[in-house]
């Protein structure tokens, strides 16, 4: 059953290659995506055992990146449905097709317990997404896919070299050599001290660029303010989570051996740099889309913090990657509402939105409170999760930083957020025909609520996935 997170949306993506007309191949996104997201439930509620080879089997870290993915592609899908209905003289056929071709390679990510298996997965992703920031077919979008593919791609080659050391490893001190995840995690400790390191290394240089952590993010901002409002989601909520889940299963590896704390280190290490390069970067940020890339950049970096510090703020840092991806899901959707209704997205002209689109630029507000971890919203459960482990910890310079950084990012953000939503609408701007409606308010509507939901409530089968995954992790539970 679980193959089939991977071949029904390759079914979909074929079926709308062949739809001819582009009103109705949108509807090919949700019809896939609905039909995805109860075949992950099923398999959330009755997980099968692992395969007979070993290499296929959804663990609870699995289990909480194919949650958020799942969740958020239905969303991004139903919205496709509203949003692509605006640009009908721009066909959407390999839009439609590449995004089912995505989630994919997404659910193979997630299954897989065989690093070479993941990496191929990850590249997959890294290659069908650049077809969709390259949909507005202009020079500034065809830069970005460019910038995107050159530095994912270089990423994800070093990650390669780092797998072919790990597997160097197992081969000169004398083990079995193999890349799954049980195999290794079983015998990390006693792999060569040299080659492991270098692995290590390669792996979080080559995945962490996937992440966009910093200072390896560059791609991010060109990316995400050029690509549609709905793949900016994708990418900050989804693929952000699959790149994570590749470096969580490295961080396995390295738990289990004798480098666990220095590996720990230097993720605290760049995740607070990453922290402090969007605190730079937001401040007086005139393209409100490229702000959201480096919002993506700090909370990479706020999950990185609560991997290094481990322990307890590893249940924070999964809390956290779900309630990022979720958030960011409103992020963009509302704010790809604002910039088709005005036309652009740069501040100088995107004021007073609250005015022309009122459900959107309400969405936008409510959502830049909750990413910035504001209660009572989701992000500020799992960020004072985090600061009170790191306080606790004895950690206070961290701690301090932490808390720094984020008042830093939250009085950047208002800087560019607050005029937009709040401030007047120039006189002299055209109009355009976007105004918002159900098909377009409902997605981001309802992921607002879920965010709301989390941020007073965590059901029990979430919070126990939640602890089991910290346990793989070397999490208490």
């Amino acid at each position: 059953m679980m193959w089939a997170l991977v071949l029904l949306p390759l079914l979909g993506a074929a079926l709308s290659w062949l739809v001819p007309d582009n009103r109705r191949r949108v509807w090919v996104l949700p019809v896939f995506s609905l039909v995805h997201l109860g075949v992950s439930a099923a398999l959330l509620a009755h997980t099968p055992p692992p395969s007979p080879a070993g290499w296929i089997w959804l663990d609870p870290l699995g289990k909480l990146v194919l949650m958020a993915n799942s969740v958020l592609f239905t969303i991004c899908s139903l919205y496709a449905v509203g949003y692509l209905s605006y640009r009908l003289k721009r066909p959407n056929r390999v839009l439609c097709a590449s995004l089912l071709v995505c989630l994919s390679a997404t659910s193979l990510v997630v299954i897989s317990q065989h690093l070479g298996l993941l990496w191929i997965a990850l590249e997959a992703t890294t290659l069908t997404m650049a077809p969709l920031i390259y949909f507005n077919h202009n020079a500034r979008s065809i830069e970005a896919t460019w910038k995107y593919l050159l530095i994912c791609s270089v990423g994800i080659a070093i990650a390669l070299l780092g797998l072919f050391f790990l597997a160097y490893s197992t081969i000169v001190a004398k083990q079995e050599v193999s890349l799954l995840l049980p195999s290794l995690i079983r015998d990390a400790a006693v792999l060569h001290p040299g080659w492991r390191h270098a692995a290590f290394i390669f792996l979080l240089v080559g995945f962490g660029s996937k992440m966009g952590l910093a200072p390896l993010h560059t791609w991010k901002p060109d990316a995400y303010g050029e690509a549609p409002g709905l793949v900016g989601a994708l990418l900050a909520g989804g693929l952000v989570n699959c790149a994570l889940l590749a470096l969580l299963r490295v961080y396995q590896v390295a738990a289990a051996s004798t480098e666990g704390a220095l590996f720990q280190q230097v993720l605290l290490t760049m995740g607070l740099i990453s922290m402090a390069f969007a605190a730079v970067f937001m401040a007086r940020q005139s393209d409100f889309k490229r702000m959201l890339a480096y919002s993506s950049v700090e909370h990479v970096g706020i999950i990185a913090v609560a991997l290094g510090l481990g322990k307890g703020a590893l249940f924070a840092g999964l809390l956290h990657m779900i309630n990022n991806s979720l958030t960011k899901g409103v992020l963009f959707l509302s704010c790809g509402n604002i910039h088709r209704a005005f036309n652009s997205k740069s501040t100088q002209f995107v004021r007073g939105a609250i005015r022309r689109t009122p459900w959107s630029a309400a969405l936008f507000l409510a959502a830049f409170l909750a990413i910035t971890g504001s209660p009572p919203f989701a992000p500020f459960v799992s960020e004072f999760l985090i600061v009170s482990s790191a306080f606790g910890q004895g950690n206070h310079w961290t701690g301090g930083l932490f808390l720094l950084f984020l008042a830093l990012i939250f009085i950047g953000m208002a800087s560019t957020v607050l005029p937009v939503v709040l401030g007047e609408v120039p006189a002299d701007l055209e109009r355009t025909r976007y105004r918002d409606a159900a098909p377009t308010v409902l997605p981001p509507l309802v992921l607002m609520g879920v965010v709301l939901v989390l941020g007073l409530w965590i059901p029990t089968p979430l919070q126990e996935l939640l602890h089991d995954a910290a346990r793989l992790l070397g999490g208490e539970a």
